[in-house]
This record gives structure tokens, sequence and C-alpha cells, in this order.
């Protein structure tokens, strides 16, 4: 039972990469993960930055605060944020722990390790619980 599901699931997340479909019926776009909410997920805008994380129901970003509509001003800019500057397997694989080991030992006290949590990539400027008091999410619109 459990392969079936996992094999349902994957199989519903296969036809998420298309760019055939915009925009389904209102009820759908709702409650299910559709195009539209996944070309989010795997967009690098600000605005689209760690949203639209379900799989199959969108409702949980909804009810989490980490839902995003596609908004047709600001198209989809697939990629990363800053782009990886190799080929190498290993460095693809692993580099990120590196840079997060890294960002662990610059950190002046153990307070500051996770400071950038919530916070747009490169955005160093404050630490985040200063962002989530001065808005209403931690999350860049």
């Amino acid at each position: 039972m459990i392969v079936t599901m996992l094999s349902v699931s994957l199989i519903y997340q296969y036809w998420l990469h298309t760019e055939a479909f915009y925009k389904f019926p209102r009820w759908i776009e709702f409650i299910f993960n559709t195009p539209s909410h996944h070309r989010v997920h795997h967009g690098s805008n600000v605005r689209y930055l760690d949203r639209n994380h379900g799989a199959t129901l969108i409702i949980w970003d909804r009810l989490f605060g980490t839902f995003s509509e596609e908004v047709p001003e600001e198209p989809v800019k697939y990629g990363l944020t800053k782009n990886i500057a190799t080929h190498k397997v290993l460095k693809v694989a692993f580099g990120e722990y590196r840079s997060m080991w890294r960002d662990v030992r610059r950190a002046e006290r153990w307070a500051g390790v996770g400071a950038g949590r919530g916070a747009a990539p490169g955005d160093h400027s404050r630490p985040a619980r200063a962002k989530c008091e001065a808005q209403t999410c931690c999350y860049v619109e």
C-alpha cells in the first residue's frame, strides 16, 4: 500500500512540470498543487522564493503561509539565486553544506547561526527576527 501511494504521488508530481496549462478552475487551484503553483516553487524571483512546497495538496501552503500565486506581470525565472560555477558532481552535491559550515564558523555567537532564517538569500542587512516583527510574515512579497 505504501509503495502504491508513493507511486501515485510521484505520477501526480510528474505532470506538474508542464507549461501546457496556465490556470485551472478556482476550486482545483485552491486545494491541489497545479502546474502554475509548481512553477512558483521552482522560481528564483525574490517574490517566489521559499513558496509552494506542497507536493499534491497546496492547501498546506495556504495554511502555513508559504503559498504564492503566479503573477502574470512577473513571469517565473527558473533556476538558482546564485548559479553554481562548476560541473564537478561532488561540488554540486555537497557545496551547500560547505557554505553552511562556513556561515556557522563566521557567526560571532550561537544566536547568530540561524539569524538568516526567513530572510531572502543574500540579505544579511539585519536578523530575520527584526524582519518578522516588522512584517506580518517572514517571507518577501
